[in-house]
């Protein structure tokens, strides 16, 4: 234990003397501490710079990692096609028809039957065009990889079989039109008329001075 400082001249106090052993200990310390200190400095600058990339789940197995993919972008929000209107409606009719040929018929079109009929000219059917224009956009979706490995079967069973008995169904819309490949048919019918109420109230619309028309 050290001794209590003496006074030395007039009141001056005398220094405190530490033994060498306590000031190895603190200087020691002291070097940790900044030993310490440069590390963490390092490991934020480290971290600053790029993230860390983890490690490859496949390297045990001899596989190289995923590859990044791209970004893809946002797809277009899809419309009916008989909301589209110009270019934009032909445009889309075309890429229609080129599915329906080429894809649907060739694969799901079977015989042309009176029980099966079909039209060489179906694209002016407007039903008919709005229906395979809903199926080829349920295709769309249920093939991408997304949908996952059973998409395509929800796409067959969900859609493709319910829209082609309407399509080609016996009193369909097509019905009046091609039922033999051999006597190829095209022949629109009348729709329904206008119901009674719409054509009164477009009457009184049009009535001579605005006023409504008397109804006897």
């Amino acid at each position: 234990m050290s001794e209590p400082p003496s006074l030395r001249g007039e009141g001056e106090l005398e220094p405190v003397r530490l033994p060498e052993t306590s000031l190895e200990n603190i200087e020691t310390s002291v070097r940790r501490l900044m030993d310490q200190t440069a590390e963490q400095a390092r490991q934020l600058d480290t971290l600053a710079v790029a993230p860390l990339q983890p490690p490859n789940p496949f390297a045990a197995f001899g596989l190289p990692g995923m590859p990044d993919l791209p970004a893809r972008p946002a797809p277009a929000d899809p419309r009916p096609i008989h909301e589209l209107e110009g270019e934009e409606f032909e445009n889309e009719l075309d890429a229609l028809t080129d599915w329906v040929d080429d894809f649907l018929m060739r694969i799901y079109g079977a015989e042309v039957t009176t029980a099966a009929p079909w039209c060489e000219r179906w694209q002016q059917h407007g039903d008919v065009v709005a229906w395979l224009h809903a199926l080829w956009m349920a295709y769309q979706q249920h093939k991408d990889p997304e949908a996952g490995l059973s998409g395509m079967f929800v796409w067959h069973r969900d859609f493709l079989t319910h829209a082609m008995a309407a399509v080609r169904a016996p009193g369909g819309p097509l019905s009046a039109c091609m039922t033999s490949p051999d006597r190829a048919a095209h022949r629109l019918l009348h729709g329904p008329a206008r119901s009674e109420r719409s054509v009164r109230v477009a009457e009184d619309v049009e009535a001579p001075g605005g006023q409504e028309g008397v109804t006897g």
